[in-house]
Formats: structure tokens, C-alpha cells, sequence
């Protein structure tokens, strides 16, 4: 007997959900490549200017719209910028927080720490990449009576929904790199954002400028990182 497309579930209605399922030797031939390719990501502070084409960024917004969220709520909202002198603006509020965290707030472990990937207060990939996407996370929402309501788990719906944005970029053959200028509050008020919305993380994206050069990283091996209990 065939199943019904949809049923109805506490007075919501339920579509009939189908996921691809492949031969166990497949789905080791998958899992083994898909993580081969991801692991050729890498973090990249030096960006070419040529264009990247607003429908790419919309398809990587998308994908990461996909992302499941507490309750559904899809706590989130994606700034994309491409406006020259907004990206100049953004780059000089960043390198003043910058500049204080380098000078003030961070210790010299950190500092310490920070050298091997060749960064600075220096942020010129702010004004070079094509892109900036800029996620905020909705803290709360407005009902349509002006009512407030808390939103769930923000902050871990938004860092999923930005680990699938990462991914889509390295999908499109893009590059970009994790930004986080402490405080951001900056950002909220370049932007025009509404108080419910806090900057989360900023994202450059486009191409390496070439040639491009990467610190030679090595990441944890599985037996560092995980525990199996069988």
C-alpha cells in the first residue's frame, strides 16, 4: 500500500520526506570523498577584486537558509555588500577595533598563538573581496501586535547556518575566511540594523588573489578529536 504524500500532525500539516540511500560500500565511497574535498578548504586573507555575480550569493545565502534552527524560527539575517563605500567604511570601524584589541585587549599568548596564520590588525580584504555577508542573529521577534517573543538556541541556529554557508562557498569555488571584530556593535550601526539583530560574524568572499599562500596547517586527526563508544 502506498503511503499518503501528507498527514496531519497536531493540526499541522506533515509532507512524506525521502532521502537518497546508497549501498554500504557507496556510502563509504561518499562520506571518504565528500570529506577529501572539504578538507581542501583552507582560510584565505588575500582576495582577487574580480566580480562574483549577485545570483552566486543569493544561491550560497540559500543554502544556508537550509540550516535547521530552534523551533524553526531561523533566527538570521544575511547582509550582503557589495557597495564600495560601505565596505570602506566597515573596514576602517574594524581596524579601530582592531587596533584596541592588538594593543589592549589581547594577551600576548594570544598574540603568540596568532602568528603562524600571518594576521594583523590589517583588514584590507574588507575593501578588496567583491563581497562582505555579514550574519545577525535575531536575538527576539516582534509579533504583528508588536508582542515580543524570545527566539531558541540563536546562537547555535546562526553558527550552523554559517558552517553550511562556509561550505556552499567552498562549493562555488569561492574563498573567504571567518571575521569576528570584537566589539561589532559598529556593524548594527553602519548597517541600520534593528535592535532585535546583533552582528554574529562577517565574511569576506571571492576569489584568491593569485599567487595565494596559506599557512601550512595540519588538522587534528580523528583519534585527537573523537571518542567512540561501541
Amino acid at each position: 500500500m502506498e503511503s499518503p504524500s501528507s498527514i496531519t500532525i497536531n493540526g499541522y500539516n506533515h509532507v512524506s520526506y525521502h532521502s537518497d540511500v546508497f549501498p554500504e560500500e557507496e556510502l563509504v565511497l561518499k562520506s571518504k570523498s565528500f570529506y577529501e574535498w572539504l578538507d581542501k578548504r583552507r582560510s584565505v586573507r588575500d582576495f582577487s577584486d574580480k566580480h562574483v555575480p549577485k545570483e552566486v550569493i543569493e544561491n550560497l545565502i540559500k543554502s544556508a537558509s537550509t540550516a535547521p534552527s530552534g523551533a524553526h524560527k531561523q533566527p538570521w539575517t544575511f547582509c550582503a555588500i557589495s557597495n564600495p563605500a560601505l565596505k570602506t567604511q566597515i573596514r576602517k570601524e574594524a581596524e579601530i577595533e582592531e587596533k584596541i584589541n592588538y594593543e589592549n585587549r589581547m594577551s600576548e599568548r594570544w598574540k603568540k598563538d596568532l602568528e603562524p596564520l600571518a594576521t594583523d590588525m590589517n583588514k584590507p580584504f574588507l575593501e578588496v573581496a567583491p563581497w562582505l555577508i555579514i550574519a545577525f542573529k535575531k536575538a527576539y521577534e516582534f509579533e504583528e501586535n508588536g508582542e515580543k517573543h524570545n527566539n531558541y538556541y540563536v546562537n547555535e541556529s546562526i553558527g550552523i547556518a554559517c558552517g553550511m554557508l562556509i561550505s556552499a562557498i567552498h562549493n562555488a569555488g569561492l574563498v573567504t575566511l571567518t571575521h569576528t571584530p570584537s566589539p561589532m556593535n559598529f556593524l548594527t550601526n553602519i548597517l541600520k540594523r534593528p535592535a532585535n539583530e546583533r552582528a554574529f560574524l562577517l565574511l569576506p568572499v571571492g576569489y584568491p588573489k593569485f599567487p595565494t599562500y596559506v599557512p601550512d596547517l595540519k588538522r587534528k586527526g580523528l583519534d585527537e578529536m573523537t571518542v567512540f563508544y561501541e
